[in-house]
């Protein structure tokens, strides 16, 4: 179970289409806004951006992917990753 208290969490790789400014913006802050959204980094290079993602479970990530993420006019490509075990490093947390 994630930190949030949801049963799933999916890891994103964001592709986008989206060249001018204004378009990157409208997509970074309506993703942001997003509560499912627990992390959201821009990379350099691909993918454009990488999300953390939060939910209940397969069927609410789905309808997050069909009626928010996968409607964004800047996105071209996603990518889901769904974690098969998370290994403690010892480190500590940054």
């Amino acid at each position: 179970m994630s930190d949030t208290g949801r049963g799933l969490e999916v890891l994103v790789d964001v592709e986008t289409q989206a060249q001018d400014r204004a378009t990157v913006q409208e997509f970074e802050d309506t993703v942001a806004g997003y509560e499912e959204v627990v992390e959201f980094r821009r990379m350099y290079g691909r993918p454009d951006y990488f999300l953390r993602v939060a939910v209940e479970d397969h069927a609410a990530y789905e309808m997050f992917l069909i009626e928010k993420l996968g409607g964004l006019p800047a996105v071209h490509r996603l990518q889901s990753h769904l974690t098969m075990k998370d290994i403690d490093t010892g480190n500590p947390a940054r």
